[in-house]
């Protein structure tokens, strides 16, 4: 297993970290005392709040076990450390398509921490792993499932 790494910056592995807390503190014992709640209902083969309860148990251990994971091979990533005009993880770079006017603008972090709605994109996803690597100025060729477009990295940030 220790060929395993989860690439992520700092700030991704503070949220893991909180979340992490979180779950073993506060939902962990909510979801005990949910348990211990529904025992009291009686007979458990026809108790569905005490299945809905182990439920959610099970997905708070699971949840737990994987950030652990994660943090366990944690590769926190520090974008300082490499070329400013060049596109990696913990970096926000903005390209435009071929004959677009339009710029995009992407934050490429681990996938740990990726969440498209506010801009965080995979380091796995196939925008980010075209882009890693090239600098401010580069055309790129990005192919994803839907087809293949040309893009010019604007900027690096």
């Amino acid at each position: 297993m220790a060929d395993k790494s989860f690439p992520m910056t700092a700030e991704g592995q503070q949220k893991l970290q909180n979340e992490l807390e979180r779950l073993k503190t506060v939902k962990r014992q909510e979801v005990i005392a949910r348990i211990k709640i529904a025992r009291g209902f009686g007979d458990l083969s026809e108790n569905s709040e005490y299945e809905s309860a182990k439920d959610e148990q099970s997905v708070v251990e699971t949840r737990i076990s994987q950030i652990e994971e994660m943090l366990r091979y944690a590769d926190v990533v520090d974008a300082s450390n490499t070329d400013p005009d060049e596109v990696t993880i913990g970096k926000t770079v903005s390209f435009k398509e071929d004959g677009e006017d339009d710029e995009e603008s992407y934050t490429i972090v681990g996938a740990a921490e990726s969440d498209p709605s506010v801009g965080k994109i995979s380091n796995d996803s196939p925008i980010a792993k075209a882009l890693i690597g090239h600098k401010k100025g580069d055309n790129v060729e990005i192919e994803t499932p839907g087809g293949s477009f040309k893009v010019v990295i604007v900027s690096v940030a």
